[in-house]
Formats: structure tokens, C-alpha cells, sequence
């Protein structure tokens, strides 16, 4: 198995409609052990989302923008493992005024809260697993989407993946001499609660033509593609973006859709 011996810090789990669900489902199936990482907010739904996994992986509740809560992980983790091979980063959120109104809407506060939530928290999540993380190294891979488009109303949730995407470089370069991979990974059009939450984006969504086809409720292709990453198959891969998404991300027509090139 890909991820046998492997332990996989999985963060941003909300329901089984969840990427995190999926890729937290792929692990287990290839023989690696899961630790889940949940907002308290959520906190009912994605225990009832992890009672449905294979195995049964403990929960540790993390509110990634109070860092007066990471020792508690740190503490939490060292109790379950002694060591950590990979992280999940699939957390991200923007406030109401964030999307769909145009950028002019949202003050600061609005956009310092998505950018910390959605972006700054790469950096959070490698500090929960650095201390575990040892000379064998380990990969980190964080949920993204294309950036190259100003999509309809993902306004100021697409500047934090844009600097979600920048820190992950950065990250992949300070982190690379301790044999520790940070990539990208960019899934096609999922239908998610917190996707399908956002205003128009479902419309851009019906015309990006992926050649392979794209199923936009099946999301075993985002944790296969997860499990490559956390396995050693790719240990010479890094700050990388890896496009999942049946072809859908070379094949957008501008004149189709309400998104443009930005």
C-alpha cells in the first residue's frame, strides 16, 4: 500500500461532501493513519462525517486563527504519534461581504479574516506538524483553486488562494533543505457546501469544458491525487501546483464564462 506506516494530519473537515472527507477516505484506504483536525463550528457534522470513514481516526477541534490554541495541537498530535508524514491543508473561509458583492464591498476586517483563514494558515498547519516531521522529511498539501481567472463572485476568497499559492512556495523553499515537500493541489469544480455557497460560481462552472469529463460530486480523483503526494512516489516534487480537474483548467473559453483571465 502507498501509505503504509504513514501518518496524515488531516485538517478542514466538514461533512462527507467534503475534499478533506475524500482525501481523508483515500488515506485509509492505502494503508495510512488519519488524525482529523476540525473547526468547532462543525464540530457535529464532521464527527458524523468520521464515523463513516473506514477506520476510526481521532478528532482534535482547531480554530487555526487562535494561536493560543496550536499547543493543544502540538500536545494532541504527540499523543496519537511519534511522528508525522503529511498534512492536509483544506481550510479556507471568507465572510459574506468577501463574495459575490464586488471587491469594493469588504473593509479590511472582512478580508484580513479570509486571508488569515484561507492563506496564513498553510504556515499554522506546517508549525502543528513540524516538531513531528523528522529526518525522513514529509509532504504538506494544501487545496487551491486556479487563480489565473477572476472568477464570479470568488472576489477576495481568489486573492487569499492566490497568496495561499505564494505561500506555499515560499514554504516549499525554506522547508525543502529538511527533505519537506509543500504543493498545491487544484481540484476541478466541486460541489461542497462551501463551493456551491458562493454566488455565481456555479455558472462558470457549467461551461469549463474538461476534456476527460468532470464529475463535479465525485471527489475520489482529489484523494487518489492527495495519496500520490503524501506517498514517496513524488519525493522530488515541490512547490507545485497539481491540476485534478479532467483537463478543465487549459480548456476555458474567456467568451463563455462570466470569469476572466486575470
Amino acid at each position: 500500500m502507498l501509505l503504509e506506516g504513514k501518518n496524515i494530519f488531516v485538517t478542514g473537515l466538514r461533512n462527507e461532501q467534503s475534499l478533506a472527507f475524500a482525501v481523508a477516505r483515500a488515506v485509509q484506504h492505502h494503508g495510512g493513519e488519519i488524525v482529523l483536525a476540525v473547526n468547532d463550528r462543525v464540530r457535529e457534522q464532521a464527527a458524523h462525517a468520521a464515523s463513516q470513514l473506514t477506520r476510526s481516526a481521532p478528532i482534535v477541534t482547531w480554530d487555526v486563527t487562535r494561536p493560543d490554541e496550536l499547543p493543544a495541537v502540538h500536545q494532541f498530535l504527540g499523543e496519537h504519534w511519534d511522528h508525522i508524514d503529511g498534512a492536509l491543508h483544506a481550510i479556507a473561509f471568507a465572510p459574506r461581504a468577501c463574495l459575490g458583492a464586488g471587491m469594493m464591498q469588504a473593509g479590511w476586517d472582512d478580508v484580513g479574516l479570509a486571508i488569515n483563514t484561507s492563506a496564513y494558515s498553510l504556515k499554522t498547519v506546517t508549525e502543528a506538524v513540524l516538531p513531528l516531521m523528522g529526518d525522513n522529511g514529509g509532504s504538506i498539501v494544501a487545496l487551491t483553486r486556479d487563480t489565473r481567472m477572476a472568477w464570479t463572485g470568488y472576489n477576495w476568497m481568489g486573492v487569499s488562494k492566490a497568496a495561499l499559492e505564494s505561500t506555499a512556495r515560499y514554504l516549499a523553499r525554506d522547508l525543502g533543505p529538511r527533505r519537506i515537500r509543500v504543493n498545491l493541489l487544484e481540484p476541478g469544480f466541486s460541489a461542497t457546501a462551501a463551493a456551491t455557497g458562493i454566488p455565481g460560481i456555479t455558472e462558470d462552472a457549467k461551461v469549463v469544458r474538461a476534456p476527460l469529463g468532470w464529475d463535479p460530486t465525485d471527489a475520489t480523483n482529489v484523494g487518489d491525487a492527495c495519496v500520490v503526494l503524501f506517498s514517496d512516489l513524488m519525493k522530488a516534487t515541490t512547490g507545485d501546483t497539481i491540476h485534478v480537474d479532467g483537463g478543465a483548467h487549459f480548456n476555458v473559453d474567456p467568451l463563455t464564462t462570466s470569469a476572466v483571465h486575470a
